[in-house]
């Protein structure tokens, strides 16, 4: 999924690339699923994750062998991509309903979805998109935490080693970003129980 042999390229003492290359292929999955529930965009989020693998691999040796690789190298990417919000100056929302321009015309956003009903797939579909809205418009700190927390299962913990913040606002931002996601959900969530009731 993530080039590592760019990563490898560079060149430090073999010991270091074989440790690393072992904790990279634990973790580039992981990475990358976080990468793109921030970005809300597969190509934004490789080079996310792609950007954070060189930037940890930079530093690997200064990395302490037996601490939380997984913390330190998520810590990384999630102060890359405020790093790249902050540039940008200003959040940048993309339509899941826009199709995408191509030299041939346009192209469908189509999340998979493998059942067999079509009108089941349209409204999973439908809801997924929703979803995914749903998290891209939370504020940064709150998605971070909802991501971290309830999509990819770390601790309050490691959430705060991650964020550089205390369990209590760990905690806090998770609880805050649940409630704006129910909010923005509860329309669909409710139409949704409706269809498979009626």
């Amino acid at each position: 999924m993530l080039n590592t042999q760019a990563i490898a390229s560079a060149k430090y003492r073999e010991n270091d690339i074989e440790a690393f290359e072992e904790l990279v292929r634990t973790y580039d999955h992981k990475l990358y699923r976080v990468a793109l529930r921030l970005t809300g965009d597969p190509d934004e989020a490789k080079d996310l994750a792609q950007e954070a693998l060189f930037r940890a691999y930079r530093a690997f040796d200064r990395f302490k062998m037996g601490t939380s690789f997984e913390r330190w190298l998520f810590r990384i990417a999630s102060n890359l991509y405020i790093d790249k919000l902050r540039k940008r100056g200003k959040y940048r929302f993309e339509s899941l309903d826009e199709p995408i321009a191509t030299q041939d015309g346009y192209v469908e956003k189509v999340l998979p979805d493998w059942t067999e009903n079509p009108e089941r797939i349209a409204q999973q579909n439908e809801l997924s998109d929703k979803i995914l809205a749903a998290l891209q418009s939370l504020p940064l700190n709150y998605r971070m935490a909802v991501v971290l927390y309830d999509l990819e299962g770390f601790s309050y913990e490691e959430i705060s080693g991650i964020l550089q913040c205390s369990i209590g606002t760990v905690r806090s931002r998770i609880h805050r970003g649940r409630r704006l996601l129910r909010k923005k959900l509860a329309p669909y969530v409710y139409q949704e129980t409706e269809v498979e009731v009626g």
